[in-house]
């Protein structure tokens, strides 16, 4: 078990820590990875400050999105109404370790969600939630040293992820990898360079 329980979160979006300055622009994986595909709905799974699901819901998304921090839904519902979204985003605050959700969803998407189960568990419970016909974005820490963008601190082992260990999860006919690779790119929270090593996996689910 990994320290990223509801206490752990609640500490890391409380505006103390996390900064306003700090916020960054959506995920380039998330725009590039489903330029391609049919809007429908979509589940942001660890949606933080909402910078993702904003971005759906504007482009067209029946968005839901689910984080387990009420400080960081209270910023995105914040940050939704500003931007005068046409649709609204449904926000859920739930622990993704342990939710039961009723549905599922066209595309489902985690960038850098970490729960207390560890990164593959947590991949292989949210691509449960995925729709038959439908698409799993996974954008997460490539394994080895990282630092966070958010938060400036050094992830523990359990949540980062390899290419081979995540792709694993989808070796079976149910699916089929469209997307799989490893990605370095600098980002400049609060202005300063923060370079990321990413690993970002896209797959279909047939059936």
């Amino acid at each position: 078990m990994n320290e990223f329980d509801k206490d752990y979160w609640e500490d890391q979006w409380s505006p103390a820590t996390s900064g306003r300055e700090r916020q960054l622009p959506v995920n380039p994986y998330l725009t590039a990875e489903t330029a391609h595909l049919p809007v429908g709905t979509v589940l942001d799974a660890g949606c933080g400050t909402g910078t993702e699901a904003i971005w759906l819901a504007e482009h067209g998304w029946d968005v839901t999105a689910a984080d387990i921090s009420a400080t960081a839904l209270a910023e995105a519902r914040a940050r939704a109404a500003a931007a005068g979204l046409g649709e609204p985003v449904e926000w859920v605050e739930t622990d993704l370790s342990r939710w039961e959700p009723t549905r599922t969803w066209d595309l489902v998407v985690t960038n850098y969600a970490h729960a207390q189960i560890g990164q593959l568990p947590l991949y292989r419970r949210t691509s449960s939630w995925v729709a038959p016909g439908g698409t799993l974005l996974i954008v997460g820490h490539l394994h080895g040293h990282h630092r966070d963008a958010h938060h400036g601190h050094d992830h523990p082992e359990g949540a980062t992820a390899t290419l081979e260990g995540i792709t694993k999860l989808f070796d079976s006919p149910q699916w089929r990898i469209d997307s799989a690779y490893g990605h370095t790119r600098t980002v400049h929270p609060g202005g300063s360079p923060v370079q990321l090593r990413d690993v970002i996996v896209r797959v279909h689910r047939l059936t």
